[in-house]
């Protein structure tokens, strides 16, 4: 029996219909047919290097349906999954921009915390070169009480690292004095089915509409249907996870036309030298990416505790060159 918000959300023709599919496969075939995910991340630390009483080290947390990603995993993270309500035996997989201890310290307490909370799953674990070898430091150090299966994969070439039929996520290398990466997921272009002209049609749920999705023309009771009459294109989605950083060549491409481009925003324009000279980049440079990549949104995040008595300082810069810009706090959540 399907929950009520569920049947709230069909077309009316759907209640009416005789299912010759069983009822979970039913539900299977409308939420791919006609629902599209949302994709929400949520922001579970915000700070630099040096975390304050307001702001958590980096840590995000990307869910799509089943899929829940960490990007990055700083010192509390696993109180911050608390404070956000948010479940950490969710977790699938956890993404490692670099080795710096802000980006990672939270890791052995977060492994050891799904040890103790029965997590059941396989954990899979992306990062750049070196990824292994720190990861099995962390295994011989913290002997986790209970036991599940963790997988390390170390990404050392750009491109896709992991593809679904519904997504995939792909990284690039990054320059930052140490192995460094920034990661996209992306949603993949979609053919949906039109509701209200599917209720207009009368075709049942199953095969048929499979085939409509995949761009065939069907045969039902004599009669033929288009594809192209019943369905429409949806574009799929990008969001980029673009941290510590000097400012290169590689940025823009990898970035181009997301819809969220989340990046470091550890200094202002007026310290744009020691931004350099620390691998980093200024605020005015990253938004100067973000135009010219033509992305829809900037997210600033990785915020310098210098600017905490005056954010619009940061900001404010950012929206001087790509008017869409915002800046986050812990726990904010972004849903596109």
């Amino acid at each position: 029996m399907f929950a009520l918000n569920f049947l709230i959300a069909e077309p009316k023709f759907l209640l009416k219909t005789k299912f010759r599919t069983k009822p979970k496969l039913y539900k299977q075939i409308f939420l791919l047919c006609f629902m599209a995910s949302k994709i929400k991340i949520t922001f579970l630390g915000t700070s630099d290097a040096i975390p304050s009483a307001r702001r958590n080290h980096t840590s995000i947390f990307l869910n799509y349906g089943a899929e829940n990603i960490l990007i990055d995993c700083g010192e509390g993270t696993q109180r911050q999954f608390r404070k956000a309500e948010l479940n950490p035996c969710k977790l699938t997989k956890i993404l490692i921009t670099h080795w710096h201890g802000d980006h990672v310290l939270g890791i052995p307490g977060l492994l050891q915390t799904l040890a103790l909370s029965g997590y059941n799953k396989t954990l899979y674990i992306y990062g750049p070169r070196g990824t292994k070898k720190y990861m099995e430091e962390i295994m011989k150090i913290f002997k986790l009480v209970g036991k599940y299966e963790i997988k390390v994969e170390e990404i050392l070439n750009k491109g896709k690292f992991f593809e679904t039929s519904d997504f995939y996520l792909e990284a690039e290398q990054m320059e930052h004095g140490t192995p460094a990466n920034a990661y996209n997921f992306v949603i993949k272009d979609k053919i949906r089915i039109d509701k209200k002209k599917l209720e207009k049609s009368r075709l049942p749920l199953g095969p048929l509409i499979k085939n409509l999705k995949e761009g065939k023309d069907v045969f039902y009771q004599g009669k033929k249907y288009k594809a192209k009459e019943l369905t429409y294109f949806e574009k799929g989605k990008k969001i980029s996870v673009v941290l510590d950083t000097a400012v290169n060549s590689r940025i823009e491409g990898f970035v181009k036309n997301a819809e969220l481009f989340i990046c470091e925003s550890s200094f202002g324009s007026e310290l744009e030298k020691e931004a350099r000279e620390r691998m980093h980049m200024a605020v005015n440079q990253t938004a100067s990416i973000a135009k010219k990549a033509k992305v829809k949104k900037l997210i600033l995040t990785h915020i310098s505790s210098r600017y905490e008595k005056n954010l619009n300082q940061i900001l404010n810069e950012a929206k001087k060159i790509l008017k869409e810009s915002y800046l986050v706090k812990d726990l904010d959540v972004v849903e596109v």
